[in-house]
Formats: structure tokens, C-alpha cells, sequence
């Protein structure tokens, strides 16, 4: 197997694992909990259509309504209390044991006093605490005698107190009375009726569970609400319930297989047109590796991040930065296939937002707004004033939005507008993302294009210190590149960085370069192989200052190919002359190449020659200088070094014009100033 087919074979098994890994990660993170598909709010109106009942369910209470029965059922218990005859009886037994040593007449004053303590007794004493706690809420209790329980009203009830007292106030006589305060009474005065704690708890609690957790039924097929509706408490009760049971049901094993093989075939068919779109219309994309891998990973972040911040909060989707990604891929790749992607994203991660279509338009209408005012991102106020942008587009589809679907402005959910500014504040680390892409992926963006086409940065500057010739000559050739890229819609910004770098490595021989020379020319003292040589390797040269001084890839790309695999002519033409007879080893005199790859490196070797020949006119008519690029290109076309570059006919007739038009404003005739007279 030849190096092209083992590259080929490569390529295609990543392509396939990129796929493999994207459909897995995809469905693996799809939610798999039951969700309910609507939201709603009491007091606000049924933003959906009609919704009727798909099964019979029951009308579940509200925590509220239920723990309302559970303090009735509390506050209308009447308690149980158990008699203790024991402690009476002791009691007046203790009484009497004491006073058994007085005299007859005493005896009978004890004896009223003994009387009318079995009375109290017999009435009922409790504490004072269990008193004044049933004697706000209560009016009766139940006293318990073994198994019968006997109402009593809570007035006929004493306190120990109230019995001292009620035995004062009902003492026949003075002398028993003085007696009665005498003796201490207090000793033999305890509570009889007690609080029945085991009883109370039991009877409570079995009220309470009894408690049923339903008030009614719904059938299936009855009408539950209408759009427009208002939510009431009890349309509320009973969606609750619906949305309840349906969070509760389990999904049976076929309809779970039935779920997972839709969601596959699904995720397929979306990932599926993804690489058809890729393969047809961006096969550079779609045969780079690396752009493809940064393709799959970032639409792969937004999806799995709207799938799990759904579960978190209800509008979590919201949150996700969206618009990152047609930031990034239009960023590093082209306008066309940040929309694609964002369009894959957007059906893929609209699942997880409870209002589909409103999430779909917003998400929609927001990346086309950051792929058109981010076509070409070249300073950091054009992410800000795009973030604006982005803003005022959610801001104002939303609105749009609910007008047309509710036609109040009362409707608007105004926490959403806090979901957004999460969102587009998340979308300021762009940059950071694009900078980190940058060094990972070996990408070069815009920006990085500027910052390497300043003047005055390291390279440049030696550059135009050491090879002031060479220098002018990259600027010349940077301009007119820069112009034909755009006339066919080639990367301005690009063509133009690469041509200031084209030539670095001249920095290693400047004076044996033309433009560099003055009086001296050192070629005079060395064979024409030797000079073949130095000139052939002004590529490498630069090849070897691109690395040591971290030049990108895109850039490095002009510096190998901006001679292709052309001849250093003059030499080779020389030395040809001078050996007539000799059968020359052309690869002397031939650069290594490649040849240019992209339609911004042909661009570039049509530029630098035709700049280069331009230098050596003495005639600067328009003949002579159609003459000059028309036949420069032919040559290049004749020679076969654009055949590996997508430029067509059209393009190359398109710089053809530029170039001309370019030169003749370079070259155009100035009047000369007259000498004033003396």
C-alpha cells in the first residue's frame, strides 16, 4: 500500500470515529427521565393548545390541602385521659392514717374534711398544665375507665387549686374551715385524671392515615384546559396531578426500546446530513482532520451542555453560550458551515428546552446574527459589539415571540431576559476559546493574522533592518496579492500576511539577493550550481525562522510553495548556455516545492513574480505591462504550478485585470516639477 492510500485509509477511519464517538456521546447524554412537556403557572394563562386527558389519573390534594386535614384532624381530636383510682384512694388512705390521733369532736371535722376530699375526687382532678392547654381549644376530653371511655365536659374538671379551694368554700362550719386551713391539705391533693399519651398518639396518627391523597378522578379523554385559559387553583390541582403521574409511570420495555431506537435514528440522520453537507460542499473540512475533530467537538459541548444544564433548571438550556459556536467556526472556517452547524446543534439540543419552537427561533435567529457581524473578526470591539448585537436579538425575538403566540405583553416571562444575559455575558471568554483553539488545533484566526502582519513585529522588523530591498518588495507584493484575493473571494487578510512573510528567509543571505545589492554582487565569484543553490534555499531558510519563531501553519504554507517547484531560471538558463553538450541535472536549479495548495498561495506566486519582473521595466505602458502579467501567467499555467489549487479560468482571468490595473496605478506616469528661474 503506496503513502497516498495509507493516508486516504487513515483519514476515512477517523472520519468514521468521529462519527462513531459523536452519535454515542449524543444519545448517551440524552435526558432520560421522564420530562413534562408543558409549564405553567397559577394565574397565568394555558400557553398550549388544547389538552385532554391521554389516561385516567387521580386529583392528588395539595401539600397544603393535606396538611390542613392533618391539623383538623388534631385540633377537633378529643383526648383520651385515664382515671387513676389508685392515687385516690392512697391519697385518703394517707389521710386518714395521719389524723387517726385526734379527738372525737376533731375526728368529726375530719371526717366533712375527708368527705369533701373523696368529692374532688370523685370529680376529677388534672394538672395544671393539661388544663390550661385543653381549656382554650377544648370543651370536653375522654375519660378512660379500662376499655370504656367516657366523655366529660373540661368545667366539671379541678385543678389542684381549684379542688383545695372548692374543699374550703363547701367546709359546714368556721371551725372545720379554720381546720381545713390547718391541716395541709396540699399533701393529699394530686392528680387523678391523666393525660392517656399511647392512646392519643395511636388515634391521631390512624386518623392521619387515613387521610386519602386524592379528591376525584379524571377520566381519559376529558377536557382538562384550552389555550388561553386561566390556570386556577383547581385547573392547577389537577395538572399537578397530571404531571405527577406522569413523571410516576413507568415506561414499559417496549416502549423504552421504542424510545431509544428513535433517538438514534434520529441523532443518525442529523450527524448523517452533517457529513453529507461536509463531503459535497467542504471536502477541505471534511478531509482535515483537525478542523474536523474541532467541528465535532464543539457542536458535541453545546449539546451536551444544554442536556444537562434542562435537568438543573427548568430554562437551564438558556444559559448555554450558543452563539459560541458559529463564533468559532466561522472564525476558523467559513460562514456557510457555521450555520450548518449551528442548525445541527439547534436540532439536536432543542429536546432539552421545554418550549421547542421558542428555543429553535431564538437560537436560530441569534446565530445568524453573530455569523454576519462576525464574517471577518479582526478586533476584540467587534466580539463585544456583536455580543450586544446577540442580545438585542434573543431580547427582542423573545418578545416578538410572545406577542404573537399570547398577544400580551403581561405574558412575558421576564427571568428568561436573566437566562440570556447569562448566556451572552458566558460568550466574552470567546476569545479566550478562539486564543486556546489557536495554540491547540494550530489554527490561525483573523486576529492572529493581524498581529503577525503588524510591521514591527520581531520577524518583520529584522526583516526590514537586514533586507530593506526584500522588505519592499513583501509589502508590494502583499498589496497586490490583497487585491486579486478579493476580487475572487479569496482570504484577503490572509494572502496579505503570507506575502509579508514569503521572503524571510533572504534574512539568512540578504546581499545575494538583487534587491539587496548595491554595488557588489557576490554571485560574480561562484559557479552558477553554487549560486542555484543559495538562492533555492532562501525557502528553507525561511521555513527554519517560521519555526524558531512559532509562525502558523497557514503562514509557513507561502513560504514552502511560493516558487512551487519552478527553476531559479537565470541560473539554470546560464549555466545551460554555457555546457551546451551536457545533459543538466535540473534538480540543481529546481525548487523543492510543493507546489501551492490553496487558492491564496497561487494568488501569492502569481504576485511575487509578476512583482518581481515588474522591477526590471523600462517601459511602464499599458502594453508592456499586460504584456509582462499575461505572460508570467501563462507561464505558471503552462508550467503546471496551479494545478494543485482550486483557481478556475474565471479566477485567473479576474487577477489577470486586478494585477494590470494595480501596476499601471504603481507605474503611472508624474509630471516633472519645473526648475524656477534665477
Amino acid at each position: 500500500m503506496n503513502k497516498g492510500k495509507l493516508k486516504n485509509t487513515s483519514r476515512i477511519i477517523w472520519q468514521t470515529l468521529f462519527f462513531i464517538f459523536a452519535v454515542s456521546l449524543t444519545i448517551t447524554f440524552i435526558p432520560r427521565e421522564k420530562q413534562f412537556r408543558y409549564h405553567f403557572e397559577e394565574g397565568k394563562p394555558w400557553r398550549y393548545g388544547l389538552l385532554t386527558a391521554p389516561f385516567d389519573f387521580p386529583i392528588y390534594k395539595s401539600e397544603q390541602d393535606i396538611a390542613t386535614e392533618r391539623n383538623n384532624i388534631i385540633n377537633s381530636h378529643i383526648p383520651f385521659f385515664l382515671s387513676d383510682k389508685d392515687r385516690s384512694k392512697n391519697e385518703l388512705a394517707d389521710f386518714r392514717a395521719n389524723n387517726k390521733s385526734f379527738d372525737i369532736d376533731s375526728m368529726v371535722m375530719f371526717t366533712q374534711i375527708e368527705g369533701l376530699l373523696k368529692k374532688v375526687y370523685e370529680k376529677g382532678i388534672i394538672d395544671i398544665e393539661s388544663y390550661d392547654s385543653l381549656k382554650g381549644d377544648k370543651t370536653k376530653i375522654r375519660i378512660k375507665n379500662g376499655a370504656i371511655a367516657t366523655e366529660y365536659s373540661i368545667e366539671n374538671l379541678l385543678t389542684p387549686r381549684m379542688a383545695y379551694e372548692y374543699i374550703l368554700r363547701n367546709c359546714q362550719t368556721p371551725e372545720v374551715k379554720e381546720t381545713a386551713g390547718e391541716i395541709n391539705l396540699n399533701l393529699y391533693i394530686e392528680p387523678n385524671i391523666i393525660y392517656d399519651t399511647e392512646s392519643n398518639n395511636r388515634t391521631i396518627n390512624q386518623q392521619i392515615d387515613n387521610i386519602q391523597p386524592t379528591a376525584g378522578m379524571i377520566q381519559k379523554g376529558e377536557r382538562i384546559i384550552d389555550k388561553g385559559v386561566i390556570v386556577t387553583p383547581e385547573i392547577y390541582r389537577v395538572l399537578s396531578s397530571y404531571e405527577k403521574e406522569t413523571l410516576k409511570n413507568k415506561v414499559d420495555i417496549n416502549e423504552g426500546w421504542y424510545t431509544l431506537s428513535g433517538e438514534i435514528l434520529l441523532v443518525l440522520i442529523i450527524y448523517s446530513f452533517l457529513y453529507l453537507y461536509l463531503a459535497f460542499f467542504r471536502k477541505r473540512i471534511f478531509n482535515n482532520i483537525r478542523q474536523l475533530s474541532l467541528l465535532m467537538l464543539m457542536i458535541l459541548i453545546i449539546v451536551i451542555s444544554s442536556y444537562l444544564l434542562s435537568q438543573r433548571w427548568l430554562l437551564g438550556v438558556y444559559m448555554v453560550p450558543f452563539a459560541v459556536l458559529p463564533i468559532i467556526v466561522v472564525t476558523f472556517m467559513d460562514t456557510r458551515t457555521a450555520l450548518y452547524a449551528s442548525i445541527v446543534a439547534i436540532m439536536l439540543s432543542c429536546w432539552s428546552s421545554p418550549f421547542p419552537i421558542e428555543y429553535v427561533l431564538l437560537q436560530l435567529i441569534v446565530s445568524m446574527t453573530a455569523i454576519n457581524s462576525l464574517k471577518e473578526l479582526t478586533k476584540r470591539s467587534q466580539m463585544f459589539r456583536s455580543i450586544v448585537l446577540m442580545f438585542v436579538s434573543y431580547c427582542v425575538t423573545y418578545v416578538a415571540y410572545v406577542l404573537m403566540t399570547e398577544g400580551d405583553l403581561m405574558k412575558i416571562n421576564f427571568s428568561m431576559f436573566l437566562f440570556l444575559g447569562i448566556n451572552c455575558f458566558m460568550l466574552l471568554f470567546a476569545y479566550i476559546f478562539i486564543y486556546m483553539i489557536e495554540k491547540v488545533w494550530g489554527f490561525t484566526s483573523n486576529v492572529m493574522l493581524v498581529e503577525l502582519a503588524d510591521l514591527n513585529s520581531p520577524l518583520l522588523r529584522t526583516l526590514s533592518e537586514k533586507c530593506p530591498g526584500t522588505f519592499q518588495h513583501a509589502t508590494q507584493v502583499a498589496n497586490l496579492a490583497a487585491e486579486a484575493a478579493k476580487a475572487i473571494g479569496a482570504n484577503a487578510l490572509l494572502v496579505r500576511t503570507g506575502a509579508l512573510y514569503h521572503d524571510i528567509g533572504k534574512s539568512a543571505n540578504p546581499m545575494f539577493f538583487t534587491e539587496n545589492q548595491h554595488e557588489i554582487n557576490p554571485h560574480k565569484n561562484l559557479s552558477y550550481k553554487e549560486s542555484a543553490r543559495i538562492i533555492i534555499s532562501h525557502v528553507k531558510e525561511g521555513m527554519k525562522l517560521a519555526k524558531s519563531y512559532h509562525i502558523p501553519e497557514s503562514i509557513k504554507g507561502f513560504i514552502a510553495t511560493h516558487h512551487g517547484v519552478s527553476k531559479a531560471k537565470y541560473f539554470y538558463t546560464m549555466y545551460k548556455n554555457e555546457h551546451p553538450e551536457e545533459e543538466v541535472d535540473e534538480t540543481l536549479f529546481t525548487y523543492e516545492g510543493p507546489k501551492p495548495r490553496t487558492k491564496e498561495e497561487g494568488i501569492l506566486m502569481i504576485a511575487d513574480i509578476i512583482e518581481a519582473k515588474s522591477r526590471s521595466l523600462k517601459d511602464f505602458s499599458q502594453e508592456s505591462l499586460s504584456r509582462i502579467v499575461n505572460g508570467t501567467i501563462d507561464d505558471i499555467v503552462a508550467e503546471g504550478q496551479l494545478s494543485d489549487t482550486p483557481l478556475t479560468f474565471r479566477d485567473v482571468t479576474e487577477i489577470r485585470k486586478v494585477l494590470i490595473g494595480r501596476l499601471e496605478a504603481i507605474f503611472h506616469p508624474r509630471i516633472s516639477y519645473p526648475e524656477a528661474k534665477r
